[in-house]
């Protein structure tokens, strides 16, 4: 599932400490997927299923969307 930056950031902040904060902005894509860039979510400490859990219902076509779907909802 593929996540803006700015959410990845939003989390890193919250968490991190400043450096932490600029080094990602660097190396994070402007699209995080949470498969793909599973190792660089992790090295700032952000675990991809959490990812998934908090924010997939807030994305277009999201976990949550396609779990209401199949719920009937």
């Amino acid at each position: 599932m593929q996540f803006d930056k700015s959410m990845i950031m939003d989390l890193i902040k919250q968490h991190g400490n400043d450096d932490q904060v600029q080094q990602a902005d660097q190396e994070l894509p402007d699209k995080v997927d949470s498969e793909k860039d599973a190792g660089l979510l992790q090295k700032y400490g952000v675990d991809p299923q959490v990812l998934i859990a908090k924010f997939g219902d807030k994305l277009p076509g999201g976990l949550g969307n396609k779990l209401g779907g199949m719920l009937g909802g």
